[in-house]
């Protein structure tokens, strides 16, 4: 069965966006981005809200700017072709190799993980994953811990009242001071 995986670049203080809405901050240097690219090799479809598809969205035509580098325009050479899910019900179309989804993330994702298909199902942002983590759909929390304090704003892990046991998996420690960090949900 394939995984659902949430990953996002996340504040020392546990921040994905700081309390003015920015993540400024998350701008990855080359050896973390490089990571990033070997990374989404292993997703067969993202899951995301509106406002991270919105960000994303740059990546959709800046291939066609000609001011990218070799790594960008990997990137965005997996990232296009990656089919996405988008969850809103603000947006009425969605661009790229994404389609729009309106509610139901646990039946989304039931669906995804029963049809055959390669890859991790990923989840990116943080109001989504907690509704796939209060239904305890999430098997893998992998965190890019960014050396900075924010102060507060939208928190990387969910809040809510029920204990989730966890297996470090990973760890990883890049000359640029970043700390990845890959957890499994330990089930009994």
């Amino acid at each position: 069965m394939r995984s659902v995986t949430y990953s996002m670049n996340v504040s020392l203080d546990g921040y994905i966006v700081g309390p003015d809405g920015s993540f400024d901050w998350t701008a990855p240097d080359k050896e973390v981005f490089r990571f990033w690219i070997d990374e989404i090799r292993d997703v067969g479809v993202h899951l995301m809200g509106r406002r991270l598809y919105e960000t994303m969205l740059y990546w959709e035509t800046a291939d066609q700017e000609g001011s990218l580098d070799d790594a960008e325009l990997e990137w965005a050479a997996l990232w296009n072709p990656l089919p996405k899910v988008v969850f809103s019900t603000t947006l009425s179309a969605v661009q790229g190799n994404a389609r729009l989804v309106s509610g139901g993330l646990a039946e989304e994702i039931e669906r995804l993980r029963a049809e055959p298909g390669e890859g991790d199902i990923a989840i990116g942002g943080a109001t989504l994953a907690a509704e796939a983590a209060a239904s305890g759909l999430i098997d893998e929390y992998r965190a890019m811990v960014y050396p900075v304090l924010v102060g507060g704003g939208i928190p990387f892990f969910p809040r809510h009242e029920r204990r989730v046991d966890l297996e470090l998996v990973e760890t990883r420690t890049f000359s640029s001071r970043f700390v990845y960090l890959r957890h499994r949900v330990t089930r009994p």
